[in-house]
């Protein structure tokens, strides 16, 4: 499966269009990675915790879309934006949503 954030691709021709795809991933963050966290943005540096949850959502959130985009008949997906959002419901969370158009090309 293709994905690309491109609404073309070069080399390829699209043969079909199956409609506007997408893919959700809402993790935890964990409280000790929370408070690592904020020692680390004190002194200073890289979070690598929420660095890696944050590759991790971006990760299923694609392989959904591409799921999505499967199921249409579609072997790949043009047009992908990945949007980043923290939602506080008792607790931190972190939403990854990723959408694009399921095309099939040859």
């Amino acid at each position: 499966m293709m994905i690309a954030t491109t609404h073309t691709l070069e080399g390829h021709r699209i043969s079909r269009y199956h409609g506007i795809v997408s893919g959700e991933a809402i993790l935890g963050a964990n409280i000790f990675r929370d408070i690592f966290a904020g020692i680390r943005d004190i002194v200073g540096g890289r979070s690598g915790s929420y660095e890696k949850v944050l590759r991790d959502a971006k990760q299923t959130a694609l392989d959904d879309m591409a799921l999505d985009a499967k199921r249409l008949g579609a072997n790949a997906v043009i047009g992908v934006d990945l949007d980043y959002e923290t939602i506080q419901v008792g607790a931190s969370m972190l939403m990854v949503s990723a959408s694009g158009t399921a095309v099939t090309i040859e």
